[in-house]
Formats: structure tokens, sequence, C-alpha cells
């Protein structure tokens, strides 16, 4: 048998000692890779992550690499970025921060992968890919949600021609997130905060964007309000503050087709459906439910037959009717699957088409739902080039 040959690749991750990086990308994603072997390339070669912390706070970078057992870490971007063994830059830092540093690391031609959303405006979101594609990097923006499980099988049935024609997408999408004084906040203070680069239409918009494209059409224009339900929380030291960003929003997406999109996002919802996110998408020959982990489906043919009466209790159970779409094999997460593809990206050349153009498209329907809240107004969403 032919030994399998490994290269480290080094990667910057800068900004992982939050929640999202410390978990998803650091524990999840990039450790689960390192026990794993690696990514194999093919049957002969694989690539080794070898990752060095970067943060503003010594403590916190000392106390994750404890937890995780890397070895690396530094408060100086500038070395990591000049030292020749990091190739890879990665960004999970609060985006109000992300165009300074992800353009830093370009300057030193590294390659780059980031969170979205990319930044706070589409000109500085096209500065970045302008940057990177002048430079020669490979560029990557992390668009997790098309790994979910419930999402993979949603895609797998719009692509055998289940729904027919499909004329409508309903997704809802939040989470009741404590305001900080009686119960901790399960998010950080500055998710609430404008000035902060906060706000649910910045957060989410970038993710409707991405999966609205992918699965269903190229979104053509949008109609969105949003609102401070809870004006008040309190922070992690436990102090008051005021909620300057939007915790919910409302919107309405045309899509190319004819296809009508409506997306509800809130951190001030109480759960009462499957899961913290479920997308249904109709159609003349058939609908389905979607979740983070499961899909079902309803054809034509198991559709029932109400008829309005609110003075008796229906005599249809209308979750009966609906069919699991099976599993076929296993899912590994999101985040980690789409790592696997950039450091292949990186490494060997494979496609990767998720890029910094990808990641200003959501900025871009971000930016228009602001504009389009400010302005009570629908908004026509052009071409990026």
């Amino acid at each position: 048998m032919t030994a399998i040959a490994t290269r480290t690749i080094g990667i910057i991750m800068n900004g992982v000692t939050g929640r999202m990086g410390a978990n998803q990308h650091l524990a999840r994603s990039i450790l689960a890779i390192m026990r794993q072997g690696g990514v194999a390339l093919n049957d002969r070669e694989a690539v080794m992550p070898d990752p060095v912390l970067v943060g503003r706070n010594p403590a916190k970078l000392q106390r994750l690499c404890a937890a995780s057992g890397v070895t690396k870490w530094t408060t100086d971007l500038d070395a990591a970025l000049a030292d020749p063994k990091n190739i890879v830059y990665f960004d999970a830092q609060t985006t109000a921060r992300r165009v300074e540093s992800v353009s830093r690391a370009i300057a030193a031609r590294k390659h780059v992968y980031c969170e979205k959303p990319t930044a706070l405006t589409v000109e500085d979101a096209m500065a970045l890919y302008r940057r990177a594609a002048e430079a020669g990097v490979k560029h990557g923006v992390v668009q997790d949600k098309l790994w979910l499980p419930g999402l993979v099988k949603l895609k797998a049935v719009a692509d055998s021609g289940f729904f027919g024609r499909v004329f409508a997408v309903r997704g809802e999408f939040g989470y009741w997130v404590f305001e900080g004084d009686a119960v901790p906040a399960q998010r950080p203070s500055w998710n609430y905060r404008k000035e902060d680069g906060g706000g649910i239409i910045f957060d989410m918009f970038a993710h409707w964007r991405y999966v609205l494209d992918n699965l269903f059409g190229k979104v053509k224009a949008v109609s969105a309000t949003g609102a401070t339900h809870i004006p008040q929380r309190w922070d992690e030291e436990g102090r008051p503050y005021e909620c300057t960003a939007e915790d919910a929003a409302y919107a309405v997406f045309e899509l190319e087709g004819g296809i009508v999109a409506q997306f509800n996002s809130s951190w001030a919802v109480r759960v009462r459906r499957d899961d913290l996110l479920a997308i249904q998408v109709d159609g003349t020959k058939g609908s389905a439910v979607a979740g983070l982990r499961k899909c079902f489906i309803q054809p034509l043919a198991a559709t029932p037959r109400p008829v309005w009466n609110p003075d008796v209790d229906s005599p249809i159970d209308f979750r009966a009717g609906w069919s699991e779409v099976p599993s076929h094999g296993e899912h590994e997460n999101a985040f980690k699957a789409q790592w696997e593809l950039f450091l292949r990206h990186v490494a060997a050349d494979a496609p990767f088409p998720w890029d910094l153009l990808e990641g200003a498209k959501g900025v871009q329907l971000a930016e228009l739902g602001m504009k389009s809240w400010r302005r009570r107004t629908w908004l026509d969403v052009p071409p990026l080039a």
C-alpha cells in the first residue's frame, strides 16, 4: 500500500475566541479535520491544517489554546502574516473589523477565507473582491447553510423535479435571545448595537441571499422592514445598554421565474415549529418543509382537501400526510464540509464558487433591505460585476 504524503497548511485564525469561531470553525472544523488525519486530495496526498490563533486578548487566546490543544497564538497579526508557513488567513471577527484585516491579508498574498457578511457596505465588499482578484489569491466566504442536512435534502428534492413549478418559498428563522439581566444572553451584545456592526438584516440577509440564489432562483427585488422589539439589553459585564440595531426583519423577495419568497428573521420570537429554521417550498406538484437536519415532503396525490369550518375541530391531521426524506449516509458538520472544500481549493485548485463576489451579493441584499425599510418601498437587486 502506498503511504499517503501529508503536507501542512498554516492557517491564521483571527477572531476565533468568540462563540461561533471557537465552536464551529476551530473545534468542529479545523480540529476535527486534524483528528481525522487532514483533508485527502486523492489516494496519495492529504493536507493538514496547522492553525495559529490571533486575537486582541492574550488571556482569551491562552485559555482557548489550553482547551483546544493548539500551541500557537499571537496578538500580532502582522507577525502572523509575515510568516511564510501561514498561507491561509481566516477571519471570524466582528463585521466592522473585517475589511481592514482581510485587506492586510490580501496585501500579504495570503489566501483568504472569511465569515459573512464580508463588509458593512457593498462598496467595501466589492473592493475586497477586486483586491483579491488583482492579487491572484484564492478567496472564499462561509456559506454554511448550503451544507445543512435539511437543505441538502431539500436541494435533492428540488433537483429531482418533485415540485413541478415552484411558485413560493417561506422561511421562518429565529428564537428568543434573552435580554441578559435575569437569564444570560445566548448572543454577544455587539449584535444589538448598530455602531458595532450589529443587526439581524446584515446578519441574516447574507444567508438568505445564497440560500435563495443556489436553491431556487436569483433574487431580483426586495421589500423589507425591520424592528427593534427589545429596546434594552444587558452586556457581558451585566451593564444595561440601548439596542440601536434591529432584532427582527420581515422581508419579501422576488426571484427569477416569478417565485415569491418570504422570510421572517427574529431574535425576539418564541419557537413553536420543528426547528429554529423552517423553510417551506410550494410547487404545482408538491411541497416540502426543511429544517436544519430534516426535510418532509407532500406530493399532490397525498394533499388533503380541507374545507373551512372554524366551528368544529379539524378532522384532518395536517402533519400526517407528510413523508420524511431519508438520509443517505452521514452528514458532516456544515462548517467543516465547506472548510474541506476550501482547503482542497487552496491545495489542489478544486472548484470553489463561494468566493468574495458571492459574499458581496449577500452584503448587497442586506444593504438594499435596509434601504427598503427606510424608504418603505420595493428595490431591484442589480447584478454585481
